[in-house]
């Protein structure tokens, strides 16, 4: 298992993951070979809260232009991670809503 100050990359904050906070479903980005119990494991120590289940989406390199240069965006992997009906919240995001 790899160290919990490894696996979360940064939390995801967008319009959507916002949104997703009210179901008790927040978003971050993670290592690319991190395991869903490795997530799992690392916020329930990270933020002192109960996991109920982890989604995890591998974002795919996209084609990107700046003027006559091409290029890729970088891969990634995002999880989803969704927490129990008597879990609290997460300190972090209660503060930006």
């Amino acid at each position: 298992m790899k160290s919990i100050e490894n696996v979360i990359v940064r939390p995801l904050i967008t319009e959507k993951s916002m949104a997703a906070i009210a179901e008790k479903r927040y978003v971050f980005e993670v290592a690319k070979d991190a395991t869903k119990a490795d997530i799992a494991t690392a916020v329930e120590t990270m933020f002192g809260v109960e996991v109920a289940s982890v989604n995890t989406i591998n974002m795919k390199k996209k084609p990107k232009r700046l003027g006559v240069h091409m290029g890729y965006t970088g891969e990634w992997k995002k999880a989803i991670v969704t927490l129990t009906e008597g879990s609290k919240s997460i300190a972090f995001f209660d503060s930006m809503n």
